[in-house]
């Protein structure tokens, strides 16, 4: 396995796709909207317009070896820190994964550029889509989701209902919750509405349990999130990582002030960096992701915090770990 990765991560524990290879397409924070609860913060560039930003055959080359090496996976996920159907060879990537293995593929998107008939055809060739919708009204959307002008909230619903006219694999529609901007009565209901217009296979509810773009943004607590996901059906589930008893032990500088744990920088603290650098990770989350135990996970971030490359951040009580800036 090769000690540096420019492009896939992982495999990284999820609720929603298990042990999943992440392999990330476009640069840092080049997306179409700029949501206030990203955990990546604000997005960069924003933009519509679709290109070849990196070479598919160096992404394929370090899958392709990540493999060999043995290491399993339930999904490969084509997602990272940019919104991956702005890569204009996202349908070449799919192609190119499929020959590789059978793993199953999963394309993790925001859903604005399936009006587009191009974006449809590359993404109806992965086995699971996973597009979000936060708002059904303008106001709405642009309050949590800050489009590029030229998306409207009616065109990614239509281009959501014509994606799933095509497309015969599973559509799982994640709908993330902001206290106090797309919570009430009458949002909740337009959702609603949209969500059967789109017809997916799942609906899945998140709120903000990570560091957000906005820090002020207040998530919703369990008992809230189950009761709207009733009021949006059967199909409606909870996905939200909510904090242990454990997790919540942990607080902020536990980290620095643990036995004078030492790891070199290698392959596994090589991977934790490329990790942190397209998520904040809890400890727990860093354990599951790379194997280690609590002490093994807790000596290679504090090598990394020491090289200033990796930095902690605190939300509600929990303890995450992100790339420095």
């Amino acid at each position: 396995m090769p000690e540096k990765r420019k492009y896939l991560y992982g495999p990284v524990p999820s609720r929603r796709l298990g042990r999943s290879y992440g392999i990330d397409i476009v640069p840092f924070k080049v997306c179409t909207l700029d949501c206030v609860y990203c955990q990546l913060g604000r997005t960069l560039e924003k933009t519509v317009e679709r290109k070849d930003y990196i070479p598919i055959e160096s992404v394929l080359a370090e899958l392709k070896e990540a493999l060999a090496g043995g290491v399993a996976a339930d999904y490969v996920t084509i997602a990272g820190s940019g919104e991956p159907t702005l890569h204009v060879r996202l349908g070449e990537l799919v192609d190119g994964i499929r020959k590789i293995t059978a793993i199953p593929v999963a394309i993790l998107t925001n859903g604005t550029l399936l009006y587009r008939p191009d974006v449809r055809a590359d993404c109806a060739k992965a086995d699971v889509v996973m597009p979000s919708l936060d708002a059904a009204d303008n106001e709405t959307f642009e309050r949590i989701n800050c489009p590029c002008g030229a998306i409207s909230v009616e065109k990614v619903i239509s281009g959501l209902c014509a994606f799933r006219e095509e497309f015969a694999g599973q559509i799982w529609l994640e709908v993330f919750l902001v206290e106090g901007i797309n919570t009430g009565p009458r949002q909740i209901a337009r959702i609603k509405e949209a969500a059967e217009r789109i017809k997916p296979d799942k609906i899945q509810l998140n709120t903000a349990v990570r560091p957000t773009a906005d820090p002020n943004i207040v998530p919703l607590d369990a008992e809230r999130l189950q009761a709207i996901a009733a009021a949006l059906g059967p199909r409606c589930e909870v996905i939200a990582d909510f904090p242990s008893a454990a997790g919540m032990a942990l607080r902020n500088g536990t980290a620095q002030e643990t036995l004078e744990l030492h790891s070199p920088v290698g392959p596994k603290s090589e991977r934790l960096l490329s990790m942190l650098k397209r998520r904040p990770c809890s400890l727990k989350d860093i354990c599951a992701a790379l194997d280690m135990s609590r002490d093994e996970a807790l000596g290679h971030v504090t090598d990394l915090q020491r090289q200033k490359l990796v930095q902690s951040e605190e939300k509600d009580g929990r303890v995450f770990f992100k790339a420095s800036s």
